[in-house]
């Protein structure tokens, strides 16, 4: 029967019971409606974890809730341990008003403090006594715990199973502590004990896997491995021990509790308690347990059957095994006193108390809700260059800012993106040209920051339980207030010379890994960028090939990075060039994956030996550049132009162009020339199909992927073999025409321009606010 009821005219309260634990849930849940709740969401899966090894699934509850068929399967289908999704957190802000979790990651707490509106309720049932929950708070070192803690206020709870849990906790838990008693579910008619079999039953599951429990079972094998004994508890991995059982069916379960003549529990935790001991006693089994745990305060310190030493846990135990009736029925008579406390009717008063102070909140919560309504700001996003990029990465920049506004306006949530540019860039007028004005840009430079600078910053941020993970930080400078008046940061690539102040969450677009192929920066150079990526909120990529070496090379979470598709919003067809020059286009920097040696070695076998009769345009950067570097990748391509007659005539240095200016020279171009060995795919090849110019490219993974999103019609050359590629140059003289026909009677772009493809990005933004 419901013990509290709603106030007249109200709908019933629902709660979100996100565990998954059997036990307790068979004793929470009709806890739950004694209390006047009767509609309870249960999740629908949990972690394949060992540490879930009670856990079970239930969709009992799913007849009871009265909410829209289409919401209660999202629900369900949701992880709630890794967090939920935005849309879930809507669903659950429309039908629920309470929320019971544990802290598993820090993802859901973090959620639950930033999407749901009501009441949160950490459910504590108790750690090991070297731990505590403060500990585990604070072993998230950015604060993120603390902080979300410190984000829901007075709607959190320290909902503790044992009415001691919060004692030695810090003020932030104590002050919120509310107790919510633990009980053990009296829900079936037993099977009576026996005791035929003259054996310990003792319960240590994960013994292969766990340090905790391989330790308890070692300490039980030395100190009663004699005795005669079976071992119970879920084994994950096989114990090479007769004696440990691993799975068994519920009748063999049932047998061994029903026919072992004695139970023993190791445990002298003071905070935590299994589930088996009370098993036994509702059984009817003897138990006998160490002095010092949980089960002192639940009432066994004056029981026979609690063992101050393992030597006098040894005689009770051989006595018992031996039949001593007298010991037996003492021990079955004084022991039901430990079920007391667990029992629903004494756990009952604490349990209404606590509900009678949560209607309370919920009831200030919403008259503080209809008394001052919030308007809603827009959220505001910063699309950020951390170093002083040009080219393509500009042009990515400027894309991606755009489908973030673009992408926020066609969700009907329009938010204010700002563009932030280093002081030190190289950025005129037409740097801009085709950013929206409706995106605000930004000049900034990076401030250095001690670890104790940062200590304050953090704090003052309000994530009070940061602590410094490296001796310098670096902060975004915009003159304005560290950029703190952006809701998110989006870095256009991973490249920050040093851990990032996490001031805001923060999201990296990295276009590739090129230092796991090629030799770009020297070893361990890049640790400062991989550890950037490890603490983002999420990394995008846009390819599958750079996804795999987000999880193979950097070594970042799967559910942290996110692929999305290519943007393809600045490419427009020039007019016809009326040019009657005769040349491809090349163009290039001075990266060394840019393959510069075989590429000149291709272009003197074109000229010297195939008579090639077209020349090469090289755009991107100037001769002197190229040439007069002393750079190792540089060498062969300044000799070969030091002795070859024809690439000194035939190869023509445009340097680097403006927008306009390439988009010119592209089109008058008979083909485009891509030599690169390896990258994440070159966009120049897309912006030539678009102009009807055909590519000529290495088969490399990055842009098969391109080829096939675009329709681009590569033609592919082995980029390692200079002859192979002044062949596929030759060939292209009698190609290229018929490629270019077939390119301008189709459209690339179909389907790929950022109108089309800007709602993903604003999802993915979503999921981060």
């Amino acid at each position: 029967m419901n013990e509290i009821l709603p106030p007249a005219g109200e709908r019933p309260l629902r709660a979100m019971w996100l565990l998954n634990h059997s036990a307790a849930r068979r004793f929470e849940i009709p806890m739950l409606k004694r209390m006047g709740i009767d509609e309870i969401f249960l999740p629908k899966s949990f972690p394949s974890d060992p540490t879930f090894r009670s856990a079970s699934i239930d969709w009992s509850e799913d007849a009871n809730l009265s909410i829209p068929t289409h919401d209660l399967a999202l629900l369900n289908s949701i992880d709630w341990y890794s967090g939920g999704t935005r849309e879930g957190w809507e669903v659950a802000n429309r039908h629920f008003d309470v929320v019971f979790f544990i802290v598993h990651t820090h993802h859901l707490l973090e959620q639950i403090a930033y999407r749901f509106e009501g009441i949160a309720l950490w459910r504590a049932y108790g750690l090991q006594k070297s731990s505590s929950y403060d500990l585990l708070v604070n072993q998230f070192r950015d604060g993120r715990l603390r902080h979300a803690i410190d984000t829901l206020g007075s709607r959190f709870y320290f909902a503790e199973a044992y009415p001691h849990l919060a004692d030695d906790e810090p003020e932030y838990l104590k002050s919120r502590r509310l107790c919510l008693p633990l009980g053990i579910a009296q829900d079936g008619k037993l099977s009576a004990w026996e005791g035929h079999l003259k054996q310990i039953m003792f319960v240590c599951p994960d013994i292969a896997l766990n340090t905790y429990y391989s330790g308890i079972y070692d300490a039980f094998k030395r100190d009663f491995g004699d005795l005669p004994h079976i071992i119970g508890g879920a084994q994950p991995l096989i114990v090479d021990d007769d004696t440990v059982l691993g799975f068994v069916t519920a009748e063999q379960h049932t047998h061994n509790m029903t026919q072992s003549r004695v139970m023993f529990y190791h445990g002298t935790e003071p905070n935590h308690v299994h589930y088996h001991p009370f098993e036994a006693i509702q059984t009817g089994m003897p138990l006998l347990f160490m002095a010092g745990g949980l089960l002192d305060k639940l009432g066994g310190v004056d029981l026979p059957g609690r063992c101050r030493s393992i030597g006098e846990a040894r005689r009770k135990l051989q006595q018992v095994l031996g039949g001593n009736q007298r010991l037996i029925d003492n021990l079955c008579s004084t022991q039901k006193k430990l079920l007391d406390p667990m029992k629903a009717e004494s756990c009952l008063p604490h349990w209404k108390s606590g509900f009678i102070t949560i209607r309370s909140r919920l009831a200030a919560l919403k008259l503080e809700k209809t008394s001052r309504p919030m308007v809603p700001r827009k959220k505001r996003v910063a699309v950020c260059l951390p170093i002083g990029y040009q080219g393509g990465t500009l042009r990515g920049a400027r894309m991606l800012a755009h489908a973030i506004w673009l992408g926020s306006c066609h969700a009907g949530e329009e938010a204010e993106v700002v563009m932030l540019y280093p002081a030190d860039g190289d950025y005129t007028p037409e740097s801009w040209k085709r950013l929206p004005q409706q995106i605000r840009r930004r000049v900034f430079s990076w401030r250095i920051l001690d670890a104790s600078e940062a200590t304050r910053a953090m704090h003052y941020a309000g994530f009070t339980g940061w602590q410094p993970y490296a001796e310098r930080f670096i902060i975004p400078d915009d003159g304005i207030n560290q950029l703190q008046d952006c809701d998110l940061w989006v870095f256009v690539s991973d490249r920050l010379s040093l851990p990032l102040l996490p001031l805001r969450p923060y999201i990296l677009m990295v276009y590739d890994y090129l230092q796991r192929y090629e030799a770009v920066m020297p070893p361990d150079h890049d640790r400062s960028f991989l550890d950037a990526a490890r603490r983002a909120k999420q990394v995008w990529v846009t390819t599958l090939f750079t996804k795999n070496d987000a999880l193979q090379y950097a070594g970042i979470k799967p559910q942290n990075v996110r692929k999305l598709p290519m943007l393809a919003s600045e490419i427009t067809r020039p007019n016809s060039s009326t040019s009657t020059d005769r040349y491809f286009l090349w163009p290039t920097n001075i990266g060394v994956h840019k393959n510069h040696g075989c590429a000149t070695q291709a272009l003197k076998i074109y000229y010297e030996e195939l008579g090639g009769v077209w020349d090469c345009w090289i755009t991107g950067i100037s001769r002197n550049d190229l040439l007069s570097s002393e750079l190792p990748q540089l060498v062969i391509m300044k000799e070969a132009f030091k002795t070859s007659r024809h690439l000194r005539n035939r190869v023509k240095w445009k340097g680097n162009l403006s927008d306009s200016g390439y988009r010119q020279t592209l089109a008058g171009a008979k083909f485009l020339w891509l030599p690169t060995r390896i990258d994440n795919g070159s966009f120049s090849a897309v912006e030539a199909a678009a102009s009807g110019v055909p590519s000529m490219c290495a088969n490399y993974p990055a842009m098969r992927e391109m080829n096939c999103n675009f329709n681009l019609g590569l033609t592919w050359m082995n980029v390692d073999d200079p002859d192979q590629m002044a062949r596929q140059l030759k060939s292209m003289e009698t190609q290229a025409a018929a490629l270019r026909h077939q390119l301008r009677d189709s459209d690339c772009l179909a389907g790929n321009r950022l109108d089309d493809l800007a709602s993903p990005y604003w999802q993915e933004i979503r999921e981060c606010l």
